[in-house]
């Protein structure tokens, strides 16, 4: 499972279209769970510095003995860290609890609109791109409006979007406003939480393919051409959620599946959440 299918992001470099993402895992965990990830075949892992866990994740890429350059590693920048200044400053944190001496992408994990600063953040993710301290630039949970607020600096177009995407949140107009501009769109909470895995489309579709409603998810996702972190703690789920490429949902199945499309987000709205 380590030949991984990739995204092409803006830049050239490429990502593991399924990463391991550890939101919720406590800093005490972490290493465990980023360990099983890592020998389980997953090479993509997405923290962040308010999850509070990257030094678990540093703990164990040290311990993996893989090579650094076979590992996505990506971070993102607080709200409380938005500027041009102290982005710098936050992702050098970063970088020491990871024990790292680069990250592969780095995020701005919300715009705040209450202020401007995620502009001034943004040139200094550039700053931060040109000096190699990280392979790409994006951002988080931004609506079109962020993304073209930002592409209107003139500079460096991000890389990626991580917006919360699943079948009760398909997010199209934001989605839609990456693929125009050539933003990869990368999917949190892929799995709603476990909220849609009773849904009746995907509980036919894991009956049909003989797998479990979770990689019917995992799948719909990954034929859309997003890439996905889902989390777990749990050795097996860990395993069944990167193993999805094993089988094909069908036109009427994937269509099914879009149907489900609601209000039904998990966490924060971006327009209005400021930290």
């Amino acid at each position: 499972m380590t030949h991984l299918p990739a995204v092409t992001l803006n830049n050239g470099v490429t990502v593991p279209q399924v990463g391991f993402g550890v939101w919720q895992i406590p800093d005490a965990q972490t290493q465990a769970a980023v360990a099983t990830a890592l020998e389980t075949g997953y090479r993509s892992i997405d923290t962040a510095a308010a999850y509070g866990n990257e030094t678990g994740v540093g703990r164990a890429i040290a311990t993996s003995g893989l090579p650094r350059d076979d590992l996505f590693v990506t971070t993102k920048l607080w709200i409380a860290d938005l500027g041009r200044t102290s982005a710098r400053d936050a992702l050098h944190a970063s970088l020491e609890r990871l024990a790292l001496d680069r990250v592969d992408l780095y995020l701005i994990h919300w715009p705040a609109p209450a202020t401007d600063a995620y502009l001034d953040a943004w040139q200094g993710l550039e700053d931060l791109y040109a000096e190699g301290l990280t392979r790409a630039i994006g951002v988080s949970n931004f609506l079109p409006e962020h993304l073209d607020r930002v592409i209107a600096l003139g500079g460096t177009v991000p890389a990626v979007n991580q917006i919360e995407l699943h079948p009760a949140l398909q997010n199209r107009e934001t989605a839609a406003a990456g693929r125009v501009r050539g933003i990869a769109t990368e999917a949190w909470s892929p799995l709603a939480q476990g909220a849609v895995l009773t849904e009746a489309p995907v509980v036919a579709a894991a009956r049909a393919h003989g797998v479990t409603p979770a990689q019917v998810i995992l799948r719909w996702h990954v034929q859309q051409g997003r890439i996905v972190i889902p989390k777990s703690v749990t050795p097996s789920r860990i395993a069944a959620n990167l193993d999805v490429f094993g089988f094909e949902l069908t036109t009427g199945e994937l269509a099914a599946i879009d149907a489900l499309d609601r209000d039904g987000r998990t966490g924060p709205h971006p327009a209005t959440f400021n930290g």
